[in-house]
């Protein structure tokens, strides 16, 4: 691509890249919220408290989950808590792994991922959780799990810091690239015009007759009478001679 062509597909191309990039973000960061975090899915224990959980084999995640009218916009304090978790007989002990995450606020409702635990046998665990909760509004300890293909916000970030710097370079060509050639006008020409039909008949110059040539040369001697450049006598003079020739 030559001229300017190839810095606009590419200008374009940029933004394009970094509107996907911007846009498939924020639904990723939507959908792993709101979507694939099923924070609560296993249930959930009060604080102080203990429940009887079906917990399957595998990962889970222990968050704490209370209510704060309005939300809150930043860290948020959690209790001490102690945890403990007693399997079925017969099966090994899940191994707990503090697992800290963001807070994420929605309306009043509050949560926070603390641990993570890995189940080896599916079964019924007794959850037994104890804490100094006063000043928080129904706190409680929830199992559940988190899908959330964490992949995608990394590639659209990836695609954001792409399309960034193909802007800049696409720019930079763009500033750099010939501008186009603007059309020239005709050259004027400075020749005679040439009659566009046929050739008229020539004109005939006209030709002054003696009496004519006579009259111009007297109004000259007049004139030259008047401005002083003759005497009378040489007026005379020059006004016969004329009229004899």
């Amino acid at each position: 691509m030559t001229g300017r062509v190839g810095p606009r597909v590419a200008l374009a191309g940029a933004i394009l890249a970094l509107v996907t990039g911007v846009v498939g973000l924020v639904v990723s960061l939507l959908l792993n919220v709101f979507v694939f975090d099923e924070f609560d899915a296993y249930g959930e224990v009060p604080i102080p408290g203990s429940a009887r959980l079906h917990l399957p084999a595998g990962e889970a995640t222990i968050s704490f989950h209370t209510a704060v009218p309005g939300g809150v916009s930043g860290g948020f304090p959690v209790p001490a808590l102690q945890l403990g978790i007693t399997p079925p007989d017969g099966a090994p002990d899940p191994v707990v792994t503090e697992s800290v995450g963001t807070t994420t606020s929605v309306n009043s409702d509050v949560r926070i991922r603390l641990w993570t635990v890995q189940i080896a046998e599916d079964g019924v665990y007794d959850v037994a959780v104890r804490g100094e909760v006063a000043g928080y509004i129904n706190p409680q300890l929830a199992f559940g799990r988190d899908d959330s293909p964490w992949w995608l916000v990394w590639a659209f970030g990836g695609l954001i810091a792409a399309g960034v710097v193909s802007l800049v370079l696409a720019i930079l060509w763009r500033l750099r690239s010939p501008r186009a050639v603007q059309n020239v006008a005709a050259p004027v020409s400075l020749d005679e015009p040439t009659w566009p039909g046929p050739v008229p008949p020539p004109v005939h110059s006209y030709e002054p007759t003696d009496t004519d040539v006579r009259l111009e040369q007297l109004k000259t001697l007049a004139a030259l009478r008047e401005s002083g450049a003759l005497t009378d006598a040489e007026f005379e003079a020059e006004k016969r001679r004329i009229l004899r020739s």
